[in-house]
């Protein structure tokens, strides 16, 4: 089966939140005093979604902290997994275990 992408944290930043409202990344890292060159790594998903971005971007646009770091970890996780795979499939459950 075809893996899907996994959808990095910048890029629901572009898409859905400065394209969506018209805002540039310069108008971003003014407004929320982050370097402008960490929103365009973010953007570019060269860099990931930090709990004090979490918290400018929360205050920012009107969401919560949680809702940043729930993609940055979602990102995280799936990437992981893919990479992971072949070891994990190597470990059984200790439930599985103790059932025998």
């Amino acid at each position: 089966m075809k893996r899907l992408p996994n959808i990095h944290p910048g890029e629901v930043l572009l898409e859905e939140f400065l394209q969506q409202l018209n805002i540039t990344a310069y108008r971003l890292a003014k407004e929320t005093n982050i370097p402008q060159t960490r929103i365009s790594e973010i953007i570019k998903k060269k860099r990931r979604i930090t709990a004090d971005t979490a918290l400018r971007f929360g205050r920012y646009f009107g969401n919560s902290p949680e809702f940043w770091l729930g993609l940055q970890n979602d990102f995280d996780l799936e990437e992981e997994k893919f990479k992971l795979s072949k070891e994990l499939d190597k470990i059984h459950s200790i439930s599985n275990l103790q059932a025998s």
